[in-house]
C-alpha cells in the first residue's frame, strides 16, 4: 500500500466515460517511489481525505481484498481498450490503431485456429 500526501491537482473526462486524475505530490521517500514503480498499470484502488489517515483507518484499507470486475464493458470492449494502450506505449510501427487492432486480433484468432482438430 502506498500513502502519499497529495494535492488533487484536477480530472478529466474520458471518451470511454471513465476519468483521468491528477495528484501532486512532495518529493517521495525511496520506498514510495519504489511502490510507485512497480505500480504503474495495475488495478488498485485510491483512497483521498483532506486529513491524514488514521492508523486504524490505514490497516482498515489495508486488510480490504479486492474481487474487481469490470461489468460496464464487455470482454471485447477490454480486450480493445487493452490493445489501444499497449499501442498508445509502443506503436509497433503501426501509423493508426484499427490496423494494429486487426493485426493483434488476427494473432489471436491464429493462436486458438492452431489447437484446433
Amino acid at each position: 500500500m502506498i500513502i502519499i500526501p497529495a494535492i488533487l491537482e484536477g480530472y478529466r473526462s474520458l471518451k470511454d466515460k471513465t476519468l483521468k486524475i491528477t495528484f501532486e505530490t512532495n518529493e517521495p521517500t525511496p520506498e514510495q517511489f519504489m511502490g510507485i514503480g512497480t505500480s504503474v498499470q495495475q488495478f488498485g484502488y485510491l483512497a483521498f481525505k483532506i486529513e491524514p489517515f488514521k492508523e486504524r483507518e490505514k490497516e482498515a484499507i489495508e486488510s480490504l481484498e479486492s474481487s474487481y470486475e469490470d461489468k460496464t464493458k464487455t470482454h471485447s470492449q477490454r480486450l480493445r481498450a487493452v490493445f489501444y494502450r499497449c499501442w498508445e506505449q509502443d506503436k509497433e510501427g503501426y501509423q493508426d490503431f484499427d490496423s494494429y487492432y486487426k493485426y493483434r486480433m488476427e494473432e489471436i484468432i491464429s493462436h486458438f485456429k492452431a489447437k484446433l482438430n
